[in-house]
């Protein structure tokens, strides 16, 4: 058993709680955190985006996604934790699962407010007799918990933002008005960073800062780490832990939030009289309807990823058998292809490695182990994407480095028809993102395979590889597709103790001119033709690939080397059965 599992019981005993609650976020609600908030991971072990711990005196479960089910038992395998797999028949929910433990009225659940959307602790409140939200246990037994160090504030141009704060302050302001709403409290990152046209890297990989905002008709506050930003005449900049007091102090008689998103300790600081009007951060949609300026720079920023992707795939491809290749040294290899383009600032999230059966776990680390060599034969997936100060990117390719089974190669065939499927759909307005997970995973179904996972997530401009308000997926969003939005379409198979296959493009809704929705590829980068199976794909999807390929030798090819173009032209030829 884990010895900060012990601790935190021991903790829990002397504050008289039954049960404690650690999910994974900040105080912001988000999904990539600071390691000062990793307190599931420190408890847990487990080093998973996504999961939420539950601890009793003589229990404790992690519940996780489908990406994370191989990750989490073997993290968790001898830590006293048993995994919780989410959506799984016969799996309870944690509401479920505290329900069962709640028959005595003393029960009582601790959990930091903070770090609690205030949806997930009403129904915890719901749900137990007693609740103390006041507790940060698991910060109490961290003794070197990592500090904070905020990072520097700095502005983004018009000539990539495409439009000023001041506009976008304008919009949102007559938002509240059309909603009878005094003032609206920001607490994601991702918006008031997109909202005020500023960056940082408080967060690896995604160049926010720690903030609040709290906007009303003349007014507009900034809660920020960073004493350095200046008050200017359209905000007024604050110290960031103040508006924990300054929320029990509003005037206002409604306020527009999103409770799903804002914390419960917030919400519980409002004044009691105050009418609350939960709805989506109207922000949330204002960034992803990207404006002409931000589609331009991005699809730029996909012209050099493209470049730095197939850079790496040769070196891959040509060396693969002649030098000791690993997992780590082929991502650090693909680090350094995009750090060589211009403005290319980061990676925008730790680049996924998984060679042979590692590929069949969703979201591998290479390095939580060793870092396995690569040899001339089976598959690598690699999932990556770079922020450039002109776009976020997010691509996978699964690369066929030798001999393949012909499981292998129907498998990426398949993995490739969803991928078209959903690539070139054209539907009506108002079709969501559900309804889109469908048609994409059809080709699978037919063959009795699928994946557990979404389908498609928002993408940032310059911010978060994952974003709202749209999202393919079976559960999805209420949010339909509209034109201007960027979403990723990563259809995939995981064949646990054999391969893992996944490919993964950017894709522009746009309107078509019959007046339905369509979506245009933005991603650059070949697939590969070695595992491709064209007797599989009908004349349809060997028309659409024969020109996507086209258009991305056509786009690459004066960008790199004669030796490497050379292999991009064979490679984007034409494929016919």
């Amino acid at each position: 058993m884990r010895e900060q599992l012990t601790a935190l019981r021991q903790k829990m005993q002397e504050r008289g709680v039954d049960a404690y609650l650690i999910p994974t976020t900040d105080f912001h609600g988000s999904e990539y955190v600071n390691d000062y908030f990793k307190c599931r991971k420190y408890v847990s072990g487990f080093t998973g985006s996504a999961g939420t711990l539950l601890v009793t005196a003589d229990e404790a479960w992690l519940w996780t996604d489908g990406r994370y089910f191989l990750q989490a038992a073997d993290q968790l395998a001898g830590t006293g934790i048993g995994l919780m797999k989410e959506k799984e028949p016969g799996v309870p929910t944690i509401e479920g699962y505290l329900t069962s433990l709640t028959a005595s009225k003393d029960f009582r659940l601790g959990f930091d407010g903070r770090v609690v959307d205030y949806t997930a602790g009403k129904r915890y409140e719901e749900i137990c007799p007693a609740i103390d939200y006041e507790l940060d246990l698991a910060g109490e037994i961290w003794e070197d918990r990592p500090q904070i160090q905020p990072s520097e504030i700095y502005s983004l141009p018009e000539s990539v933002t495409g439009e000023s704060a001041a506009s976008k302050l304008s919009r949102l302001r007559g938002y509240l008005r059309d909603k009878g709403a005094d003032c609206h409290l920001i607490t994601s990152m991702e918006e008031i960073a997109w909202l005020f046209n500023l960056r940082g890297s408080d967060v690896e990989n995604t160049p926010v800062f720690f903030a609040f905002a709290l906007i009303s008709a003349d007014d507009a506050r900034l809660y920020v780490m960073d004493t350095r930003l200046q008050t200017t005449d359209q905000v007024t900049v604050l110290p960031y832990l103040q508006i924990f007091e300054d929320v029990k102090k509003i005037g206002a008689e409604t306020i527009l939030l999103d409770e799903k998103v804002v914390s419960y300790a917030l919400i519980k600081s409002l004044p009691p009289q105050i009418k609350i009007i939960s709805e989506s951060n109207p922000a949330a949609l204002m960034k992803a309807l990207k404006n002409p300026t931000e589609i331009a720079a991005t699809k730029n920023a996909h012209i050099k990823d493209g470049t730095a992707m197939v850079n790496f795939i040769y070196w891959l491809k040509k060396n693969i058998g002649s030098e000791e290749i690993t997992e780590i040294s082929a991502c650090d290899y693909l680090e350094k292809c995009r750090r060589a383009q211009e403005g290319c600032f980061d990676l925008s999230f730790p680049t996924i490695a998984g060679y042979g059966p590692n590929g069949a776990i969703v979201h591998y680390d290479p390095t939580l182990g060793e870092g396995c060599t690569l040899k001339a034969e089976g598959l690598l997936l690699v999932d990556s994407g770079g922020q450039y100060t002109d776009g976020t990117t997010d691509i996978t390719r699964t690369i066929v480095l030798g001999p393949l089974t012909e499981e292998m190669k129907q498998h990426y065939t398949l993995v490739l028809r969803s991928y078209i499927a959903l690539g070139c759909a054209q539907f009506p307005a108002g079709t969501t993102g559900a309804e889109l997970d469908k048609t994409a995973r059809k080709p699978l179904w037919d063959h009795g395979l699928d994946f557990n996972h979404g389908t498609g997530h928002g993408v940032g401009h310059i911010l978060s590889v994952h974003e709202g308000p749209q999202r393919i997926a079976e559960t999805g969003t209420a949010c339909p597709l509209y034109p201007s939005m960027i979403t990723s379409d990563e259809p995939g198979i995981y064949i646990e103790g054999s391969h893992g296959i996944r490919l993964e493009n950017e894709i522009l809704c746009v309107e078509k001119e019959n007046g339905s929705y369509g979506f245009e590829s933005i991603t650059l980068c070949p697939f590969d033709r070695e595992a491709i199976l064209p007797e599989l794909m009908t004349d349809e999807e060997l028309s659409w690939l024969n020109g996507y390929h086209k258009r991305v030798c056509d786009t690459l090819l004066p960008l790199v080397d004669s030796e490497t173009g050379r292999w991009l032209a064979e490679v984007t030829a034409e494929i016919r059965r």
